[in-house]
C-alpha cells in the first residue's frame, strides 16, 4: 500500500501493465451510480404521466416523450458502465470484460440520440412558425417517423467505431471509448454527435428570433404573434436544457480538444463521465419544468392524492 493507492498487476496477456487503485475511484462509482439512479427514476415518472394523462397525448409532447426516453436509455447505458467500472474497482480488476466493446458502442448510440431528440423538438417548433399552412410537417405520423429515423440513424452512426476497432479499453478509467486523439472516426464523431446537432437548434434559435423582429414590424394579428413568441419561448427553453449539457460536457470536450495535440489527463474519462452523469438528472427536471403539460399533470395528480 503507498500514500496513492493499491498497485494491482494485469493478467499475462495485458503484459502487466500496472495499475495504481487510487482511494477516490469508489467515492466516485458511488456518485456515479447516484446520478444515473436518479435521472431513471424521474424518466420513469415523466414517462409514466405522457402515457396515462390524456391531455399529454399530443404532438408536441410525442417529441417530450422522446427526449424522455433518450435520457432514460443514456442513464441507463451510463449506469451500467459505472456499475461495471465499480464492480471491476471493488475486487481490483483491470482487464477488458466480453461486452466492453458493446457497452462502448451503444454509449455512442445513446448520446446521439439524446442531442437529436432535442433537434427534433426545435425543428417542430420552426415548422409550427414558419410553414403553418403545411400540416403534413406537423402532424403526428411525420413526426413518428423523424423520430423513428433518428434512432435508425443513430445505431448506423456509431458502426464505424465498432468495426473499425477505435473502442478500445483504457485501463486507468476502467472503461471502452475511443482514445481522445486526432483522427478521422474523432472527427466525425464531434461533428455529428455534437455540431450537427447543437448548430442546428441554434439556428432555428436565431432564426425565431430574426422572424419574431420582422412580424413586429409588420401588422400582425394578435394571436399570430402571441404564437410565435410562444414557439421562440419552447425553442429557447430547448437551448437552456442544451446549454446545461454542454457546461457539464466542457471537461469531456477540454480533454478531446488537448487529445488533439498532447496526451490527455490520467484519469481523464472518470474524471469527465462524472460531469456527464451529474448532468443527466438536471436536464431531466429541466425538461419537466420547461413542459408546461407534464408539470400541470403531476400538480393535478399530486392535488387529487391529497384530496
Amino acid at each position: 500500500m503507498t500514500s496513492n493507492g493499491t498497485m494491482s498487476a494485469l493478467p499475462n496477456d495485458s503484459n502487466f501493465t500496472i495499475v495504481i487503485n487510487q482511494s477516490w475511484f469508489i467515492p466516485f462509482d458511488i456518485i456515479n451510480i447516484l446520478s444515473p439512479t436518479l435521472a431513471i427514476l424521474l424518466s420513469l415518472v415523466f414517462i409514466s404521466l405522457i402515457i396515462f394523462d390524456k391531455t399529454c397525448h399530443t404532438v408536441s409532447m410525442i417529441l417530450v416523450f422522446n427526449s424522455l426516453v433518450a435520457q432514460l436509455f443514456t442513464a441507463s447505458v451510463l449506469l451500467w458502465m459505472v456499475i461495471s467500472t465499480f464492480i471491476n474497482d471493488l475486487y481490483q480488476r483491470y482487464y477488458r470484460y466480453s461486452y466492453c466493446t458493446f457497452q462502448g458502442y451503444i454509449s455512442y448510440v445513446a448520446v446521439a440520440g439524446l442531442f437529436y431528440s432535442y433537434f427534433l423538438q426545435a425543428i417542430y417548433r420552426y415548422l409550427i412558425v414558419v410553414y403553418p399552412t403545411q400540416p403534413v410537417w406537423q402532424s403526428t405520423k411525420f413526426q413518428c417517423f423523424l423520430i423513428i429515423g433518428k434512432w435508425i440513424v443513430s445505431f448506423l452512426y456509431a458502426f464505424p467505431h465498432l468495426f473499425t476497432g477505435k473502442i478500445i479499453y483504457h485501463v486507468n478509467d476502467q472503461i471502452c471509448q475511443m482514445p481522445l486523439h486526432l483522427s478521422i472516426i474523432a472527427v466525425y464523431n464531434i461533428i455529428y454527435i455534437y455540431l450537427i446537432p447543437m448548430n442546428g437548434i441554434m439556428f432555428i434559435y436565431f432564426k425565431l428570433i430574426r422572424y419574431v423582429k420582422e412580424m413586429n414590424k409588420h401588422v400582425t394579428p394578435a394571436n399570430t404573434l402571441l404564437r410565435v413568441q410562444r414557439e421562440l419561448k419552447m425553442v429557447r427553453r430547448i437551448v437552456v436544457i442544451v446549454f446545461i449539457l454542454l457546461v457539464f460536457g466542457s471537461p469531456y470536450a477540454t480533454f478531446t480538444f488537448m487529445g488533439f495535440f498532447a496526451h490527455p489527463p490520467k484519469y481523464h474519462f472518470r474524471i469527465a463521465n462524472t460531469f456527464c452523469q451529474i448532468a443527466l438528472p438536471l436536464i431531466t427536471i429541466a425538461l419537466f419544468k420547461f413542459t408546461d403539460p407534464l408539470r400541470i399533470s403531476l400538480m393535478g395528480l399530486i392535488n387529487r392524492q391529497r384530496n
